[in-house]
Parts: C-alpha cells; sequence; structure tokens
C-alpha cells in the first residue's frame, strides 16, 4: 500500500489540506505541552521568584532594609503566572522546538536542512549559556542598584518590577549570545562574505562593549567585561568560520569551472 502511495506521488507532495491537519496536530501536541508544564511552572513560580530574591539576603545582611512586596490585590497572582508562562515556554521548548522542525524540515533540501540543524545545534547551548552568564551578573547588578538607597530608608520592592528586570536582563543577554550564529547563517546564505564580517570587528567591540555597559550598572567594569568580552569572542569565532566556509566555496567553483572548461 505504501510502496503504491509512493508511485502514485513519487516527490512525495501532500497537499494544502494535509498541510493544514499537520500543522494543527503539531500545534496541538506543542500546546499540550507548554500548558502541562506552565502548570507545573505555577507551583514552581514562588522558590523561582526566591532564588531570584537571594541577592536581597546580600543587602539585608549589611544592615539595609530591603524586602519584595505586593503592590496590589492580584500582583501576586499576576507574577506568578507571569513565571508559569516563562517557565512553560522553556521546559516545553525542547517538544514545541521539535514539532516546528518536524513540520518544516521535510519541505526542505538536504543542504537547507542541515543549515536549519546546525543553526538550532548551536543557537540553542549559546543562549543558554547567555542566560546563565546573566544569571551570574543578576547578583552584583541588584545589589549595586539598591545599594544606593541612602542610610536610613527602607527599600520596598514591587514583585513584578523585580521579576520583570530579572528576567529581561538575563533574556537579553541569552538573545546577545546567539547573534554570531545568525552572522554565520547570513554567510551561508551567501548574504554576507566572511571577509565583510570580519571587517566589521570595529563596530562588533563597540556594540558588545556599549551592550555590556547597557545592561550592567555604570562602574560595574567586572560585570561588563563579563558579558561583552564572550561577544566579542563569539563574533571573531563566526567570522572565522566565515572565512573557512568562502574558501571552500571558492574552492568547489574553481572545480567546477575546471571541469567544464
Amino acid at each position: 500500500m505504501a510502496r503504491r502511495g509512493r508511485i502514485e506521488n513519487p516527490q512525495g507532495r501532500m497537499p494544502l489540506a494535509g498541510h493544514l491537519r499537520e500543522f494543527k496536530r503539531r500545534f496541538l501536541i506543542a500546546g499540550i505541552a507548554f500548558g502541562l508544564c506552565a502548570i507545573g511552572g505555577f507551583f514552581l513560580a514562588a522558590p523561582v521568584l526566591q532564588l531570584l530574591s537571594s541577592p536581597l539576603d546580600d543587602l539585608r545582611a549589611q544592615g539595609l532594609a530591603v524586602d519584595l512586596n505586593i503592590t496590589n490585590v492580584t500582583q501576586a497572582f499576576d507574577v506568578q503566572m507571569r513565571i508559569a508562562f516563562m517557565l512553560g515556554i522553556i521546559l516545553s521548548s525542547p517538544i514545541w522546538l521539535w514539532q516546528l522542525l518536524a513540520f518544516i524540515v521535510p519541505g526542505l533540501r538536504s543542504v537547507e536542512r542541515r543549515y536549519v540543524f546546525g543553526f538550532v545545534g548551536a543557537a540553542v547551548p549559546l543562549f543558554i549559556g547567555g542566560c546563565l552568564t546573566g544569571w551570574y551578573v543578576l547578583p552584583r547588578i541588584i545589589s549595586l542598584f539598591v545599594g544606593f538607597t541612602p542610610a536610613g530608608f527602607s527599600a520596598y520592592l514591587g514583585a513584578q518590577d523585580y521579576w520583570d528586570f530579572s528576567f529581561k536582563l538575563v533574556f537579553a543577554v541569552g538573545v546577545a549570545y546567539v547573534l554570531p550564529v545568525i552572522v554565520v547563517f547570513l554567510n551561508l546564505a551567501g548574504v554576507y562574505e566572511g571577509k565583510t564580517i570580519l571587517k566589521g570587528w570595529r563596530w562588533a567591540v563597540l556594540a558588545a562593549t556599549l551592550f555590556g555597559a547597557f545592561v550592567t550598572p555604570a562602574g560595574e567594569v567586572l560585570s561588563m567585561f563579563i558579558i561583552a568580552v564572550p561577544m566579542v569572542v563569539l563574533y571573531f569565532a563566526a567570522a572565522g568560520f566565515a572565512l573557512i566556509v568562502d574558501r571552500r566555496r571558492a574552492k568547489r567553483a574553481l572545480a567546477e569551472e575546471s571541469r567544464v572548461a
């Protein structure tokens, strides 16, 4: 039966209705996985918020009165829902990412498939590494900012604002670490040559330094370098990889020309 189907449809093409059914099935699987992980994340929200607030313990040990506060009736529930939503996305990412790839990849050529899997395989660990870097510098940043509270004053921080600030910082550093992979992807797509990427190293260093200064407070040079230096290293690694790709591409083109001649 399967052999007959291949004969009738040798290219394995699927009608539009089939694509829609396939998309609906994979979207449902991803949605269920996200929902289950988000429900579990709701019960983990309180421990996660306590873990994020651990830098405040050091400030209390220094004698500064600082506490997280719920400023309105629904904020406690809202904060836990926000954390549950993000945990749902993170914990279910292997499932929904696989469903997305399984839907897209069959329609790509073998070369394009390698690009997609290579992009995902490099982007995911870099994003996680960036998030871990952001998590590492987060206590230093919070301690420095809240430490500006004058003597005799108490620092009452809104729980929702505290969560939003912490998440945005960690997420921003994670995304920044993925940018070199995008540069490599553009090179593989033929948009930029390796020489062009390498020539822009001064702008890359400047951008990484400014980004590190932007997400870290003024005067926190160590945290700025912890963020900026890996970004610069990744940029040069991406440029080097792009040069290797260009060299191999040129060799293939030269071999084809000699073959034709």
